[in-house]
């Protein structure tokens, strides 16, 4: 139970979780889609939460995993649902939340012996530097959520997102789902103890205050170099303003505002998008 209310911003993905092996794992058109496996770490977690305001932002794919349904059971979750949406796995994040939760997050593009290894297009994006450092999804929005004065709390994740985001921001809690030991592998830890423990970490965090963890942003001026998959996506991306072209696959951008550099990232995975009719 929380000692004092809180109100919580839960970013949710789902390639972190456990039980999840391959991308018909989280795909909603596929026959082997898992979705009551992902329904019971988050109830977990949930269920630890009890007594705060939360806000749930479904953030895998088109963002229309969650089933709305799951507010009965937890009248204090406001649920954001659907996509295209400013901000997208970060939709409303402003000032008034204690601090962020990113549920089922991964390792970023390139990572070794990681589960689905990805940085916000499995497709297009090759790798991310921000200032000079490797950058992950969880970084790239624990940086937007420092916009608003929001620190990251918890990151529930396979072992490999954990190390990464770990390194940069110690205070948070993490908990680990899965050990990822290749791109479509992982060992599982047994059902009863992983819900135990989200639902503990979850009742832990209930107890934290934002100024128990650490704001993160970058300083100004701030780069951002983008490595595509192909020549293809890096030509759509360069009519984009303010976006320099480096090489064959590399673009750059640089502005003192991470909200602009933010918004370019999702501006080039929604042009990238259009390389698959172009192809």
């Amino acid at each position: 139970m929380a000692t004092t209310r809180k109100k919580i911003f839960i970013s949710f993905d789902y390639e972190g979780l456990a039980g999840i092996t391959n991308w018909n794992d989280v795909d909603k058109k596929s026959s082997d889609y898992k979705k009551e496996e992902m329904l019971r770490q988050l109830r977990a977690f949930l269920r630890g939460l009890d007594g705060n305001e939360i806000t749930l932002v479904d953030s895998h794919a088109a963002g229309d995993n969650i089933p709305w349904e799951l507010t009965e059971e937890f009248p204090n979750v406001t649920l954001v649902s659907g996509g295209i949406r400013q901000y997208y796995m970060m939709y409303g994040i402003d000032e008034s939340y204690d601090f962020t939760v990113f549920f089922g997050y991964h390792a970023g593009i390139g990572t070794l012996h990681a589960n689905m290894d990805h940085t916000y297009s499995s497709s297009s994006i090759h790798n991310i530097w921000i200032n000079g450092m490797e950058m992950n999804e969880a970084l790239i929005n624990a940086a937007f959520a420092g916009l608003f004065g929001v620190p990251l709390g918890c990151l529930v994740g396979d072992d490999k997102v954990v190390i990464q985001t770990s390194k940069v921001l110690p205070k948070a809690l993490y908990l680990e789902t899965k050990k990822s030991i290749g791109r479509h592998s992982a060992i599982m830890k047994p059902v009863a103890s992983l819900l135990n423990e989200l639902e503990e970490c979850a009742q832990l965090l209930s107890t934290k205050s934002r100024e128990d963890f650490e704001i993160f942003r970058f300083s100004s001026p701030i780069e951002m170099i983008v490595e595509f998959s192909d020549t293809l996506r890096a030509d759509l991306v360069s009519s984009m303003p303010l976006v320099e072209r480096l090489d064959g696959r590399k673009v750059r951008i640089v502005h003192d505002d991470y909200k602009l550099i933010f918004e370019a990232l999702l501006a080039m995975t929604y042009i990238c998008a259009a390389a698959k009719i172009l192809v």
